[in-house]
């Protein structure tokens, strides 16, 4: 049976890769994750996926390699990291009362077969109306600089929400389990 791999350094992904109780190795694909011209973000985010899975098919060359890439999207345009306070407070102030659609690419590509199948999650969040002293509070206390839209949904950032909306909550932290298994079981490899 092929080892699994998961194409990411995201702590987040490796946890949640872990409910399925399958063995699987962690690295971390080298790539460019800029985006082409005119590129849309469900293109994006599909082609991101495969890319990190296929990056790794020369180190891993009998495995079953998971990539997964995510984007958050406001307003038609995608949402990056805050990268400080001031953005953040930025983006929590754009996205109240708001929703934010979250998609997300997955790939499962067996190096051995170069079988690769690419799937796309969608997850919208509803925000509540929050106030500036809200804003303030969750950002010192989550400190979401290095995360998409400035929120940890893992964490405190469920507070900002009125309501979640998906096929698969885990898609919001960024590795759609259920669509995963339907991809590992068209591969021979079920967690059951």
């Amino acid at each position: 049976m092929p080892q699994l791999v998961l194409a990411s350094s995201s702590p987040y992904r490796a946890e949640l890769l872990g409910k399925l109780q399958i063995p699987f190795l962690q690295a971390s694909p080298d790539i460019d994750e800029s985006p082409l011209a005119n590129e849309q973000a469900t293109a994006l985010v599909k082609r991101l996926a495969e890319k990190k899975a296929k990056a790794l098919a020369l180190q891993f060359p009998k495995h079953l390699i998971i990539g997964s890439d995510q984007v958050a999207c406001f307003e038609q345009r995608i949402i990056g990291k805050p990268g400080n306070i001031a953005n953040a407070k930025a983006q929590l102030r754009s996205f109240s009362g708001q929703s934010v659609e979250f998609l997300t690419g997955l790939c499962v590509y067996n190096s051995l077969t170069q079988n690769c199948q690419v799937e796309l999650s969608r997850f919208k969040v509803h925000f509540r109306s929050l106030s500036e002293v809200q804003i303030e509070s969750y950002i010192e206390k989550e400190q979401p600089l290095n995360c998409a839209g400035s929120f940890k949904s893992e964490g405190l950032g469920i507070a900002l929400f009125t309501q979640l909306e998906g096929d698969d909550p885990n898609s919001l932290i960024g590795l759609p389990l259920i669509k995963l298994i339907d991809l590992l079981n068209q591969e021979g490899l079920s967690p059951l």
